[in-house]
């Protein structure tokens, strides 16, 4: 279980630095190097919406303090802010689960069987890069009037690793779309992981 989930997560990083494109180039370097690329990218990342967090933190605690400052202050204006506030801490932890995920996975990677781990990793990338466009259409066809070229990279290669597991991998359904899951809670949004739930829903219907 632990291999698959491992190695499903490292394909995943590991994807994301495989242009769109230029196929031909997308396994030049080796697994370290692109898996190191991942993390530099994916820290990058969490360093940009935590600062972004941040901001909004600061933000939203002026207005409070503004608000409460009042003469007369209105209890109904304050309430949106102490909304925002709550949103806003709730980012922040999302972010700082993100980064804890992000600097598990290496630790995690030197405990498993790192052989076995890196070829179910090594075979799940190329069936997503073999097979991208046919990978692409079937999940167009149970998109419900969305294109799945307007997701953001990390919730379609999400999807793309799931439809490898239904149909090559032969995993069961449950677990595949269990663990797309898991991967959509540990590095997309609240509306990517609203997307990528409805999108696994129809997608496992599609294939029963």
């Amino acid at each position: 279980m632990q291999t698959r989930t491992l190695s499903r997560e490292l394909a995943l990083l590991v994807l994301g630095q495989c242009a769109e494109r230029d196929r031909s180039a997308a396994v030049n370097d080796t697994l370290d190097v692109l898996l190191q690329k991942a993390l530099d990218s994916l820290m990058q990342h969490w360093r940009e919406v935590l600062d972004h967090c941040a901001g909004d933190l600061e933000k939203a605690q002026q207005s409070l303090l503004d608000s409460e400052l009042q003469d007369s202050p209105n209890a109904g204006d304050a309430a949106p802010v102490r909304e925002h506030l709550r949103d806003s801490l709730t980012s922040a932890e999302q972010v700082l689960n993100g980064l804890s995920a992000s600097l598990e996975l290496p630790r995690l990677l030197a405990l498993a069987d790192q052989d076995r781990v890196r070829e179910e990793a090594m075979r799940r990338i190329h069936l997503v890069l073999d097979s991208r466009d046919t990978i692409d259409q079937q999940l167009d066809g149970v998109m419900e009037g969305w294109r799945l070229s307007r997701l953001p990279r990390i919730d379609r290669d999400i999807l793309r690793l799931a439809v490898v597991d239904l149909g090559a991998m032969k995993t069961p359904a449950s677990v595949a779309c269990s663990e797309a899951v898991e991967l959509a809670n540990r590095y997309s949004d609240e509306q990517g992981r609203r997307m990528i739930n409805g999108v696994l829903r129809r997608l496992q219907n599609a294939t029963v």
